[in-house]
């Protein structure tokens, strides 16, 4: 698919960004953290995840930024996802409650994808997104990977790009990423993500 340079209308009821794929092919050079975080925070692998407490936390980190992708496959797709010996997940745990997630697949050899890594919004800007990804770094090279790669888009938190970037993530692709609005599939309330603008078809109005 080639697009023209200049202008393109996105139909009513669609969503777009530009997505970045970025990857780490080194290890980290040394297993001393240089956050400890703060009293209570906790960095844990998350074994045989329920799907209620899974679905949730995605919601909580994830609705200002539209985490459609897993959501719309529907419950058992999802318990089934999550359940993959491939799939491993860890989460922020701050005073016993789950406040951020990082979710790695590793289906395909010699690598890991970050499929979802963030916290939730009460925690922002107060260090737990480097608290976790040092340890999830620090995790994901512990099996015999030489690539860790992850995507961001135009969605998600401003600063996103740099603080990948600051984890020694290098950007090596981009695409344009079009999807049906999932807040007029009911998977996030209409108010979610107010940086988008929602436009629906005219028959939803």
């Amino acid at each position: 698919m080639s697009l023209p340079d200049g202008f393109t209308d996105i139909p009513p009821g669609k969503i777009a960004a530009i997505a970045t794929i970025l990857e780490r092919r080194e290890p980290p050079t040394s297993q001393a953290f240089t956050s400890e975080g703060r009293p209570g925070w906790r960095f844990e692998r998350t074994e045989r995840p329920d799907l209620d407490w899974y679905t949730r936390l995605l919601r909580r980190v994830g609705t200002n930024h539209l985490w459609y992708q897993r959501l719309i496959l529907g419950p058992e797709a999802i318990a089934a996802k999550i359940a993959a010996p491939a799939t491993v997940i860890h989460a922020l745990v701050v005073d016993g409650e789950a406040e951020g997630i990082a979710e790695l697949d590793l289906s395909e050899p010699g690598a890991a994808e970050l499929v979802y890594f963030g916290v939730t919004p009460d925690l922002a800007g107060q260090g737990a997104a480097h608290f976790m990804m040092e340890r999830l770094i620090a995790a994901a090279f512990s099996d015999p990977i030489d690539r860790l790669w992850l995507h961001t888009n135009t969605i998600d938190h401003p600063r996103a790009m740099a603080f990948y970037r600051r984890a020694g993530f290098t950007p090596v692709r981009q695409m344009l990423e079009l999807a049906d609005d999932p807040r007029l599939l009911g998977l996030f309330p209409s108010d979610a993500a107010p940086q988008v603008p929602l436009f629906p078809r005219p028959e939803e109005e």
